[in-house]
């Protein structure tokens, strides 16, 4: 428990951190007055004045916000270096680069992943990496580190043919498999679970990875094509959900947490990977064009832009309110999801 609450921190905190930096550092290049660039919610814990901003530390330490003075045109306190006061490019830029920031992270990740520790590769050996609670293997016992001797009897060399043994093992029959933990030999029997994505029974585990170790040049430009293919991955299962809401399965913060816990339980740079997709998910959904995000702010700009000026208070009052209440909407159906699936299984 411990574990998944200060792996959810860490993940959530950089991301939304990362997010609002984007907003707080083109504010303050495009000249706008930010009143308060803070880390976390909740009470002050710790703040320091420099300039005109002021920097706090919350108690909550999940993310953090901006107060970049005159967002509400009705209520600008800075004049002419208020948020409304500023030319619409100079507003765009500010609003699309939370977004911006979240997909230049991945990269920055990635790119650090693979300068320092390399690309991770399945190991060779019949070693399990990972053994993923709730499946087969995990009630039958089977830990992370035991090398797998056997199958039916049959004798394992490398991971590769404990995984074609196991494929070839009868659909939903239990199948004995024997493995080596701490010099001491132990046997287990384990019925596998048919996974329709996959199209195969599985019994719930991974295996140990090794890493190949990377130059520079070709640790950037890996990073940059692995961000890329998983940004086009997500925008087509972004697709897919919209032709077909109804076979959506979407996570909500409980489920990303449980997850964030689990893959944290595997290593830091798992961890770090987990980061980089969800920063990419981040930035895809807060420039879907709905009031209140991100991209709902950015559709205003364009209007605006066209018309020559901007929506009336009371026009963007309604929009706010309307994304409000999806956004609202949104979060209790995720949240239902997630206590169905993850708490009350």
């Amino acid at each position: 428990m411990i574990l998944t609450i200060l792996a959810a921190v860490f993940v959530f905190g950089l991301l939304v951190l990362v997010h609002e930096f984007g907003h707080f550092i083109t504010a303050k290049l495009t000249g706008m007055r930010v009143d308060e660039f803070a880390i976390g919610f909740g009470p002050q814990i710790f703040k320091i004045r420099r300039g005109e901003t002021l920097y706090s530390l919350r108690a909550i330490p999940l993310g953090g916000f901006n107060d970049i003075a005159g967002m509400d045109s009705t209520d600008n306190p800075a004049g002419d270096r208020g948020f409304c006061e500023k030319p619409v490019f100079s507003r765009m830029v500010v609003i699309l680069a939370g977004a911006t920031f979240n997909f230049l992270l991945p990269i920055i990740l990635f790119f650090g992943i693979y300068a320092t520790v390399g690309i991770s590769k399945p190991a060779p050996e019949p070693i399990l990496g990972a053994v993923v609670e709730g499946k087969p293997a995990y009630f039958a016992g089977l830990q992370a580190g035991d090398k797998i001797l056997k199958v039916n009897g049959e004798v394992v060399t490398s991971w590769e043919s404990f995984t074609t043994k196991l494929k070839s093992a009868e659909p939903e029959t239990a199948v004995a498999i024997e493995y080596e933990r701490n010099s001491t030999v132990g046997e287990v029997s384990i019925t596998p679970e048919y996974n329709e994505q996959s199209q195969r029974s599985l019994i719930g585990v991974q295996s140990s990875i090794i890493y190949e170790p990377q130059t520079i040049g070709a640790a950037l430009t890996l990073a940059v094509t692995q961000t890329k293919d998983i940004l086009m991955m997500m925008l087509n299962a972004l697709v897919d959900i919209f032709k077909a809401p109804s076979n959506a399965d979407v996570t909500g913060p409980i489920g990303i947490a449980q997850m964030a816990g689990q893959v944290a339980a595997t290593g830091f740079i798992p961890l770090l990977n987990f980061a980089a997709l969800l920063s990419l998910n981040l930035g895809i959904i807060n420039l879907l064009p709905v009031p209140a995000l991100d991209g709902g702010h950015f559709i205003n700009l364009l209007i605006e832009a066209v018309r020559g000026k901007p929506l009336s208070p009371k026009a963007l009052a309604y929009t706010q309110r309307f994304g409000v209440a999806i956004l609202l909407l949104l979060t209790l159906a995720v949240t239902t999801n997630d206590i169905v699936n993850v708490i009350l299984k």
